[in-house]
């Protein structure tokens, strides 16, 4: 058992002084990378970028022009749509509507206000003039018809 325990202590030993070893080599590297006037040049650099890009970090993923531009298109489709409903012209009213749907940001939230607003038979070409424009917007299809009236 003595031969037992002095082995242990000696790979004991020697652990702990390979982690001592190992904690001096990183410390002088560490103070020989600090010490490098390479080194604090880069340092310096990366700091003075990283001082400039906060406004290019805090910028929107959204570009604000285009986010007007939608919001100037949905606002006209509305009122385009609400125009053509007090002409009567229901297949234009499904259209202007369907196309504020596709560019609407809470498009759930509008379908259930035309829901309660629209008439029940614009509200229905609404929906099936939906899947229509969404194609054309993609350009799976040229040109299609709309539905036609019931």
């Amino acid at each position: 058992m003595p031969c037992v325990r002095a082995l242990l202590g000696l790979l004991a030993t020697l652990v702990a002084g390979g982690a001592v070893a190992f904690l001096v080599y990183c410390v002088y590297f560490d103070h020989r990378r600090r010490g490098d006037p390479a080194f604090k040049r880069r340092l310096r650099d990366k700091r003075r970028a990283q001082q400039q890009t906060p406004e290019g970090r805090g910028t929107q993923l959204w570009d604000t022009a285009s986010c007007e531009k939608l919001q100037k298109l949905f606002l006209q489709e509305l009122q385009l749509g609400q125009l053509c409903l007090s002409r009567g012209e229901h297949r234009m009213v499904a259209e202007h509507f369907s196309y504020a749907l596709l560019v609407c940001g809470q498009p759930q939230e509008l379908l259930k206000v035309f829901k309660r607003t629209l008439p029940p038979k614009v509200f229905e070409m609404l929906l099936h003039t939906i899947p229509i424009i969404c194609q054309r917007d993609r350009g799976d299809l040229t040109a299609p018809e709309l539905p036609p009236v019931p």
